[in-house]
């Protein structure tokens, strides 16, 4: 039996998800991107940034390969030409007649915010999760990613969750193999997802900026393929938010944004390339996961104390029913 589409989970189909990076789309950039097994199309005109089912209705090419003119998207394949409401407006094999009323393409919403564009291929309800340290005057938001994971996203957040794998995964920069025991600590859930609060951690570089410190830990899970965590040192604070895409069954790319209240004299890529060496090394380790779902039977894996949140997080998910990633 085929698996069912990706777009058969409510949960998923109509929240928010991330497709694109706001300022890589100069006016005219015309992108494809894939989610929940939807190709689309990401194109900045005259109006805006637009994002659309990735087909052209005259016989299927994908739009992601035309091009903006005078404020509309031109197919590759015969020129057939959409204004920014997805309505074909011109046909030039046949100038002189008016495109049928069906003559269109599939209009999503788009927002964007914290320089992501988001969009849906449902009917989203609310906004995309907060992130209030973007616009906080008094950090400096620093961007990195995409990170493709052949993976499925509860894999890919629950990794990010987890306090247990850095001393292994992390040696040098988040863990030290001769410091690996975890504190005790509580994970609850509230009306706004998984809260963890004050994991404390020794780190050889916390941060990308080479100094060690010992940090506490703070960590949300506000979406089901979105999280973030606080690491505090005295008044520093260092936050980074995880927004996973479900791009297909078997592929999920991730977006961060970390925010720091200190070190401005850290040059911003410094950092930014510390945390795609972090990605690096998670990367092999969560593709290498089985099952690729992740089981949500508490009895199907062993857990620990130092388990808490991902256990709260698989506790929380069979609450709200996602399907996507799960078993």
């Amino acid at each position: 039996m085929a698996a069912a589409p990706l777009t058969d989970d409510p949960l998923l189909l109509n929240d928010w998800h991330v497709v694109a990076r706001a300022s890589e789309l100069a006016p005219g950039a015309v992108r494809s991107a894939r989610l929940l097994g939807v190709d689309l199309v990401v194109w900045r005109g005259e109006d805006g940034i637009q994002v659309w089912d990735d087909l052209c209705i005259h016989r299927g090419a994908k739009l992601s390969g035309g091009k903006v003119k005078e404020g509309c998207l031109m197919c590759p394949y015969h020129g057939w030409t959409y204004d920014a409401d997805g309505a074909c407006v011109g046909i030039p094999a046949h100038p002189s007649q008016k495109p049928p009323p069906r003559a269109r393409t599939r209009v999503h919403p788009a927002r964007v915010l914290y320089d992501m564009v988001w969009t849906s291929v449902g009917e989203p309800s609310g906004e995309p999760p907060p992130f209030p340290e973007f616009s906080d005057p008094a950090y400096r938001s620093i961007p990195s990613g995409p990170y493709a994971f052949n993976a499925l996203g509860p894999r890919v957040i629950e990794n990010f969750l987890d306090v247990g794998h850095f001393p292994f995964v992390h040696a040098g920069y988040l863990g030290d193999p001769g410091h690996p025991e975890i504190e005790d600590y509580e994970a609850e859930i509230t009306a706004s997802g998984v809260i963890a609060r004050d994991i404390p951690i020794w780190q050889p570089d916390p941060d990308g900026t080479g100094r060690a410190a010992r940090v506490l830990y703070t960590y949300e899970a506000i979406r089901p393929l979105t999280a973030r965590f606080t690491k505090a040192q005295g008044e520093q604070r260092f936050t980074m938010i995880d927004i996973v895409t479900p791009v297909d069954a078997g592929h999920s790319v991730a977006w961060a944004i970390m925010a720091m209240n200190y070190a401005f004299d850290v040059p911003e890529e410094k950092i930014r390339v510390f945390q795609d060496e972090v990605t690096a090394q998670d990367l092999p380790i969560v593709e290498s996961q089985r099952p690729e779902m992740l089981p949500l039977d508490l009895q199907a894996e062993l857990h620990l104390r130092s388990d808490r949140t991902a256990i709260a997080y698989r506790k929380w998910l069979r609450q709200l029913g996602l399907r996507y990633g799960t078993s």
